[in-house]
């Protein structure tokens, strides 16, 4: 083979992993850009359910009661707790997240083009795989955001309830990010920051049910009509409500494992949910369902139909760029 005809390959082989470099980064910044925007939409949801999950004593109430002992204890900011870090985190996340999916799925599809397998769409093997190594990935680079989101959103009303003349709840001022954060690592220390990491790993199954099932979904329809950001919508709620309700408990146990405090005896997994079903019944495992689970479907379905917009946008921005750079 002639030098120059290497020296062609090398340049093609380059560009072409150049390319996918760009398109996994399109993909991360759309994930990005769209989970900010879910974010904002159903925060409200989030906190509910948050509160739900670890205020274990708490009587049962509805969601409608529970909007409005925090409105009336808080005002309304009260429903966006934690905000700031929470669009912070799932910015990060849903970046680290998509980057390692779309990464680890062209690897995939350079060994099916390799093998000469008639169709290069992922399969349901290669779709968990690449959702396992994406999801841990991702719990590993951002579990401290979600720990000090977790405080902020989830400040217990028994230490934030001053009586007031007439017996009003007083308002007690938010801490903010940086505050909850330094509070934290002072009472705490540095471990803190990865309290509920084995459940969180556990949970990697979560998107990795979620991604599945959308993908598979996906390409069901689309060997019928192309996606729209209609379908992508219901798809990506259908697939976050199953994925959602199988894993709960393991959400209800993280969230008090990043709640609770250095001097309160460390239990293992088994042990959280031994004990929450002994002291609460199985129910307790599922505090806060009806709000969580509205609010995944909701996000992820706005989440799939953001992110397709904004990665189509992307494309056809840089497709601008380029021509006008030629």
């Amino acid at each position: 083979m002639s030098q120059s005809r290497v020296e062609e390959q090398k340049k093609a082989v380059v560009a072409a992993t150049a390319a996918q470099q760009s398109d996994n980064i399109a993909h991360a910044l759309a994930g990005a850009g769209g989970g900010i925007l879910s974010m904002v939409l159903t925060y409200p949801l989030i906190t509910l359910s948050t509160r739900a999950q670890v205020e274990s004593k708490r009587a049962q109430s509805t969601t409608l009661d529970a909007v409005r002992r925090i409105v009336q204890r808080e005002g309304i900011s009260g429903l966006y707790s934690g905000l700031e870090s929470a669009l912070f985190g799932i910015s990060v996340t849903n970046f680290v997240y998509y980057y390692w999916y779309e990464w680890t799925r062209a690897a995939f599809e350079k060994a099916a083009k390799k093998a000469g397998r008639v169709s290069k769409k992922l399969t349901t093997v290669e779709s968990m795989i690449a959702g396992a190594i994406a999801g841990s990935a991702t719990v590993l680079i951002t579990n401290p955001i979600w720990v000090v989101n977790t405080r902020m959103t989830a400040r217990k009303a028994e230490s934030e309830e001053q009586a007031l003349p007439g017996g009003a709840p007083a308002r007690k001022a938010s801490k903010s990010t940086i505050g909850t954060l330094m509070e934290l690592l002072q009472q705490d220390g540095p471990k803190a920051l990865f309290a509920g990491v084995i459940p969180a790993l556990i949970l990697v199954i979560n998107p990795i049910l979620q991604y599945t099932i959308f993908e598979q979904l996906k390409n069901y329809v689309e060997r019928r009509k192309r996606i729209t950001p209609t379908d992508a919508f219901y798809l990506g709620a259908l697939g976050k409500i199953l994925a959602t309700s199988i894993t709960y408990p393991y959400i209800t146990v993280k969230s008090r494992m990043h709640v609770a405090s250095k001097d309160k005896a460390k239990e293992s997994i088994n042990e959280s949910l031994k004990r929450i079903v002994k002291e609460e019944g199985y129910v307790g495992l599922y505090k806060g369902i009806g709000p969580k689970v509205t609010q995944s479907a909701i996000t992820a379905a706005f989440l799939f139909a953001f992110k397709d917009v904004l990665y189509n946008l992307m494309v056809s921005v840089r497709g601008r760029s380029r021509s006008i750079a030629k």
